[in-house]
């Protein structure tokens, strides 16, 4: 027996039989002369061993829309950290970069969400926010690897020492998914449940930001040593695992989009990945990963700052959505004071503040307001200028994301 997780919608059911439901929204429709109401999705995630009929009975059962044997999860992590001197760092160029200083919005009013190694909800970065935590990682509230905190900073982070951190600084609401432990790892249940848990409140984050991956190194390495796999067998069975994972991944970001029809719904922001490594060849290109890479997912590369303009970070995977800098950015150090960072997980939460931006600014224009309309206004208005001559479409997607001005509002 192996361990599955079961992505159910109990919902799911009474829409193939074309029954009643008791949620009113925009999907009404009618069927022959009676009038049919669907309701909104109500995801549940199960994890269980089964047997081979047992997986078997569970495929049939339309109430369960995806299956996926359970796998690792790792944190992306920043790269590479003996190159990311804090005196070399200057301070806010990412803030500045993406606009969010001259902005009118600030993200008030505004939910967001970070799922990653928790947070030091201790630090003066986060004073005045209200943090809605949840571990899902079995080691505690606490942000003993800093990643997080890190990443929290720049999305929501108050100024410390006298220096700015936060893309949007207004938010006051913020929900916190600890789905790594302290090492970095963890597993995809813990990510599933934590993304059904954000997106199923009834305030729900407008935006999640996430950097990790699915570890299938991992997974097929564990298969080895800890089930005497041959290494065949292992690799077979790891890679049809993250093909599960994936089309679970796939599965629950369409029950997000349907979501939508009722509260507005949610954009998932995550990392592109590190694992390029230009410094050794041009050629040596690592698309993005998973999730990134999935459906809906508006996956980051990461910018540097280069003599001739913006550049790609030289880890940054290609086939990115958009781009954000993630070389040299300062924020908060879990235990206290600041720290500097690089990695496509450091630009990341610079494109899910502007985000948080641009919510409230559509808010306050009066257009419709959902996520769909968020996500077309931050890939519309990403800028292809202030490139170092030959940068590729490739490397840095659609351009760099822009906060939203008082004339784009």
């Amino acid at each position: 027996m192996a361990q599955y997780i079961m992505l159910r919608d109990d919902n799911a059911a009474m829409l193939s039989h074309r029954r009643g439901g008791t949620f009113r929204g925009p999907t009404a429709g009618i069927f022959g002369t009676e009038e049919t109401l669907f309701p909104p999705p109500a995801p549940t995630i199960e994890t269980r061993d089964l047997s081979p009929n047992d997986l078997r009975d569970a495929s049939r059962d339309p109430s369960i829309l995806s299956l996926a044997r359970s796998m690792p999860t790792r944190l992306i992590e920043p790269e590479p950290l003996d190159d990311a001197r804090d005196e070399d760092a200057v301070p806010a160029w990412g803030i500045t970069s993406v606009g969010a200083d001259t902005s009118p919005f600030d993200g008030s009013g505004v939910r967001v969400a970070v799922l990653d190694t928790g947070i030091d909800a201790d630090h003066a970065a986060f004073a005045g926010v209200t943090l809605t935590r949840a571990d899902f990682s079995g080691s505690g509230h606490q942000d003993a690897n800093g990643h997080g905190t890190h990443c929290a900073g720049t999305i929501f982070g108050r100024d410390v020492e006298g220096t700015r951190i936060g893309v949007a600084t207004g938010v006051t609401d913020a929900v916190i998914g600890k789905v790594l432990a302290d090492d970095g790892r963890g597993s995809s249940e813990m990510l599933f449940n934590a993304m059904r848990w954000v997106s199923g409140q009834e305030n729900p984050a407008r935006v999640i930001s996430m950097s990790l991956g699915f570890d299938f190194p991992g997974f097929a390495e564990r298969l080895v040593t800890e089930n005497d796999y041959p290494v065949l067998l292992a690799t077979s069975v790891a890679l049809e695992g993250y093909r599960m994972n994936l089309r679970m991944f796939d599965a629950l970001m369409s029950m997000i989009r349907r979501q939508a029809d009722f509260n507005g719904g949610t954009l998932v922001v995550a990392a592109a990945g590190n694992e390029s490594r230009r410094q050794i060849s041009p050629d040596f290109e690592v698309s993005a990963s998973v999730p990134a890479a999935a459906e809906g997912v508006v996956s980051v590369g990461a910018l540097g700052q280069g003599d001739g303009g913006l550049t790609v970070a030289p880890f940054s995977n290609t086939n990115p959505v958009v781009s954000a800098p993630g070389v040299g950015i300062i924020s908060a150090r879990s235990g206290g004071g600041l720290r500097s960072l690089n990695g496509t997980s450091m630009a990341t939460p610079h494109v899910a503040g502007v985000t948080a931006l641009w919510w409230q600014a559509l808010a306050q224009s009066g257009v419709p307001l959902t996520a769909r309309a968020v996500e077309a206004r931050l890939l519309a208005t990403a800028i292809t200028s202030g490139f170092a001559p030959g940068t590729d479409l490739m490397d840095r997607g659609q351009g760099l994301v822009q906060a939203p001005s008082a004339a784009m509002s």
